[in-house]
Parts: structure tokens; sequence; C-alpha cells
């Protein structure tokens, strides 16, 4: 089965090249990466070094917990940070707390000893999530190594638990040291086929997010655009064109026309912040407003951020959030809202999201599929004053119920 596995990654790589060869961006860069991660380790001394995996920028800041209270405890070592994706090196290629960064190399046999055996010294390996390389993890095997994941998910439809996947199951038996997984189901599905050294452990992101929160600081560009507001304040992260052809809507039809909204857009290219501006003719784009001195025109009720970065701390300015994506491929990140403790609104595609699903049912949270919806919805949450209390109250209880995952799995390691 190893055998069909590389065969089958090989061909990955060969798409790769071929997507590269046509211009693709992504391609071009993890080429780059896969040929230049000699030099990223050779960055590494002598000490002793903890690899941390992360496929993509989100992985990365689930990781960051428990990346940042290992060194804490162990700061005689050095880091090894590698990503999959782009998306993650890209953004994070010099961040301070890792000494070498680099693109994971493909996980072919000889790559994957090449590698391997180019970093000496290794204390330990922490994969975060779903990112199973199986020839990484028999090597690291081989050579004795601590392998670890945490934060992980696992349902019942897994190619784990399908009867041709019983190759990979054994490798998650024998493998890894230990399994951190985040829901009961994913440890029942676990031991009820006896992979026993698994914990429950809960996500990182709650204690991530927690971080942000406590660490955010005010941004007097935003607050000069809501200068001398009373109103309410939506804030609408990470949104699609559905999703803001819906705000659109339902802001025209709402009765409460003090609301002021800061909308942040997951594509910020031109064209999609002029679409916005259609949308919006009384907006006004985060660049041109921190740019000048000057407080945005009384009737300007709308601001554009159009910049990546910043949606995590904005969140502390709303009375409602918006999170969207979900009338895509998925909702974006809830918990960045949820743990100031706003009531947050979203499309329907959110059932691979478990946060999503527990804060619907404590009150904290809705979906909707139309406008209407949407609408009876968030029209409670902006006039009375009772039901924002207790669906703001809902996300706070429930972040706090979450909070500690990086300690469980860091204290479990130590003993």
């Amino acid at each position: 089965m190893r055998l069909f596995y590389s065969i089958g990654i090989w061909f990955y790589c060969f798409g790769v090249h071929v997507a590269a060869f046509f211009g693709h961006r992504n391609a071009r860069l993890m080429l780059r990466g896969w040929h230049h991660w000699g030099e990223d380790l050779r960055k590494l001394d002598g000490r002793p070094v903890v690899w941390f995996h992360a496929a993509s920028l989100g992985e990365f800041e689930q990781a960051r917990p428990v990346l940042e209270s290992y060194i804490g405890k162990h700061p005689e070592q050095q880091v090894l940070l590698t990503f999959f994706s782009p998306s993650g090196y890209e953004v994070r290629k010099n961040y301070p707390m890792a000494q070498a960064v680099c693109y994971l190399p493909p996980d072919l046999p000889l790559t994957v000893h090449r590698f391997t055996k180019r970093i000496k010294n290794l204390q330990a390996v922490f994969f975060v999530k779903y990112d199973f390389w199986f020839n990484y993890l028999a090597a690291l095997k081989r050579r004795g190594i601590p392998t670890y994941i945490f934060s992980a998910i696992f349902r019942p439809n897994h190619y784990f638990f399908k009867p041709w996947g019983r190759w990979f199951l054994r490798q998650l038996k024998h493998c890894y040291t230990h399994l951190f997984v985040q829901n009961e189901e994913s440890l029942r599905l676990l031991r009820e086929h006896d992979v026993e050294h698994c914990t429950l452990a809960g996500d990182t992101r709650f204690d991530r997010v927690h971080q942000i929160a406590i660490a955010a600081e005010g941004n007097d560009t935003v607050e000069r655009f809501l200068n001398g507001h009373d109103g309410k304040v939506l804030v609408c992260g990470s949104t699609w064109p559905p999703d803001e052809t819906l705000i659109a809507q339902a802001i025209k039809q709402s009765s409460n026309q003090a609301i002021r909204l800061i909308l942040a857009p997951h594509v910020i290219s031109e064209e999609h912040l002029q679409q916005i501006e259609r949308l919006f003719p009384d907006s006004i784009r985060y660049s041109k407003l921190s740019n000048t001195a000057t407080q945005p025109d009384c009737h300007t009720s709308t601001l554009i951020i159009d910049n990546i970065g910043m949606l995590s701390k904005l969140y502390r300015y709303a009375d409602v959030a918006y999170i969207g994506g979900g009338f895509g491929v998925g909702i974006h990140n809830i918990l960045e809202a949820v743990t100031f403790g706003k009531p947050v609104l979203f499309g329907p595609n959110y059932g691979k999201f478990q946060e999503a699903k527990d804060i619907i049912a404590r009150g904290g949270g809705w979906s909707h599929n139309n406008l209407d919806e949407l609408n009876a919805h968030i029209t409670p949450l902006l006039t009375d004053n009772d039901a924002y209390r207790l669906a703001s109250q809902a996300c706070t209880d429930y972040m706090n119920a979450n909070l500690g995952s990086t300690d469980k799995i860091l204290n479990t390691i130590e003993d």
C-alpha cells in the first residue's frame, strides 16, 4: 500500500509542475520552496530541535499557542516550522520564534529520507489537525522521534475507517506517540478502532483567539470612522459576493437606519472592491481614511477593509458579527468574533464546523438560507437589549468552557 500511496504523491507533484509551467502562482511558489529547503535548514545550529508542521496559515494560528508555550518551557530548543501551502509560508516565513521556516518537501521516500536526515538532534514533531504524511510518519517512527498530532478531528466517513483504509489506520496506531483530538466523536471513533493512545484535549483555536482578544489594541482609523456614532455596529468578516449582496439587501430593509457597517472581504482585488462599492455607495475604503486626518462624511455608513491581517482585532467594535463563506465551501472563523462575546450570523454551509453547531445550540449564533431568515435573526439582536445580552453571554460562556486545550496537550506530553 505504501507504494501506491507514494505513486499518488508523485502524480500530485507532477500536477504541481504542470500548473507551475502554465503560470499558476501558488504552484510556482511551492516548487521554489521545494527546491530551497536545504538552504533554510542551514539556519539550524547544533542545539535540540522541535519541529512544528502546519498545512496553511489557519493551522499555523491553531498551532501557535502550543508552539509558544512549548518553547516557553524549553527555551534551549530551536524551532523548525514547515508549511504545505503558500498561504502559510509566504505570510509567516519571518516568524520570529522559529529559527528555520520552509515548505515541507513532497512526501516521497527519497525526499523524506534526505529531509529528515538533515535535521540533527530532533526532539519532537507536532502536526496540526489533519495533515497526515505517511512516509514522514514512518521515517520519524524508525528514528524513534516522539510524534504528535493535536486539534485532530475524525468523522465516521473518514478514509481511515473505510474497508480499504486499514493500512492508513495502522499508521495512526503505530507511528504517532499520541493523538490529541477535538471532540468526543473523534475519541470514540479512534478507540472503536483500537487506537488507544489518544486524548480528548479540545481545539487550540480557542486559546489562540483568546490570546488575540486579550492583546487587541484600538485602531485609530476605525475609531475615527465610528466617532460620535451611537447606533449599532455590524462587522462582516471574510465575506464573498453572495454574503455582500445579502447584507446590502438587509441593511436597506432594516428599520434601524443608524447601523454602521465594517466590511472585510475575503478577496481584496480591485475588481471585488469596486463591486462592493457599488453595493454600498455610502462607503469609504480603510486605506483612504487612514491616509487622511479628516473625519469621514456623516453620510458614510460603511468602512471597507482593503488590507489583510486586521479582521480578528476588528470584532471588538462589533455589536453583531456576520461571518462569510456560508454560501460557498464553508464558513470562515467564527471564534474570532465569539471570543469578544459577539453574536454571530452565517450562511447555511457550516456542517463541517463543530463550533458553529455548538454556538447555535447555545443561542449565540444563527444560520440563514435567505434574506428573510437573515432579517429574522438580526432584527432582535439590533433592537432587543435582553435578546442581545443573552446571546452575548452565551458566546462568552462557550469560550470559557473551551479554553485550556494547550495546557492539556503540554501537560500530557510532559507527564
